[in-house]
């Protein structure tokens, strides 16, 4: 694990996998203590062993196959997957000192990603209507490649972003993934790009600046 500080933020980066339930535990005490003025933000980057995990608008018809453990995960959203070779972004910030805007907070948390799978030759978009960060598949198809799911309690930040670097592909099948069942899922590995986590955590945090400040821009204002 390293830590360090920017702009008041701890950056936190996990070598070894963390259990989703010791995740969510330790996502709650954090949130608390931020609320209440007693730590610093974080954004934590870091995998789970395979779980399958619950947002609140699950529908139970989209658990096709629970091969892994299910849980409630209490942020936004439907089932999603998560799992080794799948880097995870949990992102704490206090929204109360941050313009009180959470649609800014999504759209600056799906830039970010967009952005930095940019810097390895990625092109990656939002889609109207479809929760997530979307790319070319290598049959030309439209695939997902990355997911979004936040909570906000007490206007402080929870959960995040997962992006597929090298995951087994064939464990998404077990699930509706984010309840889309017309598209497809990739990963750099699959589109060739052999990545090591630390490299991608290491260009994250280099845009680490920028999605901060997007964050603070009020509108009317230039980034």
């Amino acid at each position: 694990m390293t830590k360090n500080i920017m702009s008041g933020v701890e950056f936190r980066q996990e070598a070894e996998q963390i259990g989703y339930r010791d995740a969510l535990a330790a996502m709650d005490e954090r949130n608390r203590a931020i609320a209440a003025g007693d730590a610093t933000e974080l954004i934590w980057l870091l995998e789970h062993p395979p779980v399958y995990t619950a947002g609140t608008s699950a529908a139970a018809d989209e658990l096709l196959a629970p091969r892994f453990e299910v849980v409630d995960a209490g942020r936004g959203g439907r089932y999603t997957y998560h799992g080794p070779g799948q880097r995870i972004g949990y992102v704490l910030l206090d929204l109360g000192r941050r313009g009180r805007d959470v649609r800014r907070f999504v759209h600056s948390l799906e830039g970010w990603v967009i952005d930095t799978l940019g810097d390895f030759g990625v092109e990656s978009w939002r889609a109207e209507g479809r929760i997530g960060i979307w790319t070319q598949d290598i049959d030309g198809a439209e695939a997902k490649i990355g997911a979004i799911g936040v909570r906000v309690r007490r206007w402080v930040t929870m959960h995040g972003f997962s992006v597929n670097l090298t995951p087994d592909l064939e464990h998404f099948s077990g699930i509706v993934p984010c309840g889309i069942a017309e598209y497809g899922v990739t990963s750099l590995a699959r589109l060739g790009i052999d990545l090591a986590p630390e490299a991608w955590d290491e260009a994250l945090l280099a845009r680490a600046g920028d999605f901060l400040a997007a964050l603070d821009t009020r509108c009317g204002e230039s980034k």
